[in-house]
C-alpha cells in the first residue's frame, strides 16, 4: 500500500499523540510513503514554530527515519489542490481544508493513494483516508 502523509500524521508522531502509534503502524505497513512538497513547507512551518531552529532538524530526521519521499508540486497537482480548494476549503465546506490540506489531498487523488492524516477533515472529502 501507498499513503500519502499529511502534516497531521506526521506532528502526531513527533509530538507523541494519542494517535502517534497507529499512524506508525499504518507507516510501517505502507510499502511506500509520499508527501507533498508543499506539505513539507507546511510541516516545516509548524515544527520550526514548536521547536525554533531545531525544527529543521527534526524534519529532516522525521523524513529520513521514517522513509518518506518528497514528491514535487506540478502543474497536475496544482490543478487538483485549487480544485480541493473549490470544493472542500475553508468557508466553502465543512471538511475547510487549508492550503497544505489542498496539497495533501491533490497528491493522494492523483496517485490513488489514501491520505493518513488524523482528525476528520479528510473524511469529509471524497479521498480515501488510511486511518478512519
Amino acid at each position: 500500500m501507498t499513503v500519502v502523509v499529511d502534516t497531521t500524521a506526521a506532528i502526531a508522531i513527533l509530538t507523541s499523540e494519542d494517535e502517534a502509534d497507529a499512524v506508525m503502524r499504518v507507516m510501517a505497513e505502507s510499502d511506500t510513503t509520499f508527501m507533498s512538497a508543499a506539505t513539507l513547507v507546511e510541516l516545516g512551518i509548524v515544527l520550526e514554530a514548536r521547536f525554533g531552529v531545531a525544527g529543521a532538524g527534526v524534519l529532516e530526521r522525521f523524513l529520513r527515519d521514517a522513509g518518506i519521499e518528497v514528491m514535487p508540486v506540478d502543474r497536475e497537482i496544482a490543478d487538483l489542490a485549487l480544485e480541493a480548494c473549490r470544493q472542500f476549503g475553508k468557508g466553502r465546506h465543512p471538511a475547510r481544508l487549508n492550503l497544505g490540506d489542498c496539497f495533501t489531498y491533490a497528491l493522494a487523488i492523483a496517485i490513488d493513494a489514501p491520505i493518513l492524516c488524523t482528525g476528520d477533515d479528510f473524511t469529509q472529502t471524497d479521498a480515501q483516508v488510511a486511518l478512519g
